[in-house]
């Protein structure tokens, strides 16, 4: 499947990355009687071959940020949870059987029961779904879903910035960029905040790490506001001795401020983003991952190595990684 390019809308691969870091604060902060119930002393277990095998069986169309996950209850019994983010920015009369076929081929391919989860993320308020069903002449099938909806935390902006689960900073970046979706200095304003607002958190420098670079992802600007906000961040890093932009993000930008007389500013950070790039993938999949260089440098733009090297440092296969350069 071909690549599409990202807009500000498309917020199906941070929000599969969120998931993959960050799953008991995502339950912590949307369900909190789902995370109670979970022995999370045994972790949890992504099954992201069996989703795979699910979406072929099940062919319901289009598939979202959705992810399987495996995970214990604290008396011993291992349960199954399938949580689908839906990002559409209008209703959509189809998701509700998306999540019955979904359901359905959990149980007909692997025999096991799975708790069902929607995220809704789009713009519409009152789009509520929670339940499909069908029947005729006394037979009926349904299957009833629980949700969070994003929206209902639009109004609770305090609680958010109080707030130390995870999901709170990635809630507030989510609807910001909904809020400047025609304001995009506002859109830098506030990222630069919420960003700086991640220092002051209790939160560990990996997961300061690790969110800077889902709000960076979820918040995207124009190229040129977008230089401007690096170049604060850069700042911002200097004076509290605080990483926030990968490491081949960093470097590029060096190499773009040292280079950019010589031969441009651009040019300077594609070459330094380029070298980043090769190296994280030689670092991460080895050989498999180098021979994907020569499909990274046709990216177009500057632009669009900076949204690899973030989808990069997320990416847990080389298969991902090819997909993605498609």
């Amino acid at each position: 499947m071909a690549r599409q390019k990202r807009t500000p809308e498309d917020f199906d691969n941070p929000w599969k990355s969120a998931l993959q870091h960050f799953l008991p604060a995502f339950l912590a902060f949307f369900f909190p009687d789902i995370h109670a119930d979970i022995d999370w002393s045994r972790g949890f277990q992504p099954l992201d071959k069996e989703f795979q095998q699910i979406v072929r069986g099940a062919e319901v169309g289009k598939v979202i940020a959705d992810k399987l996950f495996k995970v214990w209850l604290h008396d011993g019994r291992e349960h199954w949870l399938l949580i689908h983010v839906e990002i559409q920015g209008e209703s959509e009369i189809e998701f509700p059987r998306r999540m019955f076929d979904y359901n359905s081929a959990v149980r007909k391919l692997y025999n096991q029961e799975v708790v069902s989860l929607a995220m809704l993320c789009d713009d519409r308020p009152e789009w509520k779904p929670t339940t499909f069903s069908y029947g005729r002449w006394g037979c009926r099938v349904e299957l009833t879903f629980r949700i969070a909806k994003l929206l209902d935390y639009a109004g609770d902006a305090k609680a958010l910035d109080s707030s130390d689960n995870p999901f709170a900073a990635i809630v507030q970046a989510h609807l910001l960029t909904l809020a400047t979706r025609n304001d995009v200095a506002a859109r830098r304003t506030s990222k630069f905040r919420l960003v700086k607002r991640l220092l002051q958190s209790q939160h560990t420098k990996e997961h300061v790490r690790l969110l800077f670079g889902l709000i960076d992802w979820l918040m995207t600007l124009p190229d040129d506001l977008d230089e401007a906000f690096r170049t604060d961040v850069y700042r911002l890093e200097e004076e509290n001795q605080v990483e926030y932009m990968n490491t081949f993000e960093r470097y590029g930008f060096k190499k773009g401020r040292e280079e950019g007389r010589e031969e441009g500013r651009e040019e300077g950070e594609r070459v330094g983003l380029l070298e980043g790039i090769a190296l994280a993938l030689d670092a991460k999949f080895g050989a498999a991952g180098l021979k994907l260089v020569k499909k990274a440098r046709a990216l177009p733009d500057v632009a669009e190595l900076r949204r690899f090297a973030r989808f990069l440092k997320t990416a847990a296969t080389v298969a991902e990684v090819r997909e993605y350069l498609a």
